[in-house]
């Protein structure tokens, strides 16, 4: 699972794909890529997902990948 602090803080305040969506101006399932990894989330999309749902995280906790996630993604470079 991707950006599983992000989860965990929608979870938290029961934000869901679809105010994220809405707040991007993107499909629902445009998020839903984003958050499973097959696409990716670009600094202006997450600074504004932070500012507007999560001022008191920061945007390394909210994105940080797992071991696992960045290790995928070195070998996918390679």
């Amino acid at each position: 699972m991707r950006y599983k602090n992000l989860r965990a803080e929608m979870a938290r305040q029961t934000i869901t794909v679809g105010e994220l969506a809405k707040l991007l101006g993107v499909r629902y399932a445009t998020v839903s890529d984003k958050l499973n990894g097959r696409s990716r989330f670009f600094y202006d999309e997450a600074s504004h997902i932070r500012r507007k749902f999560f001022p008191k995280c920061s945007l390394e906790y909210l994105f940080e990948q797992t071991d696992e996630q960045a290790e995928v993604e070195n070998y996918a470079l390679r």
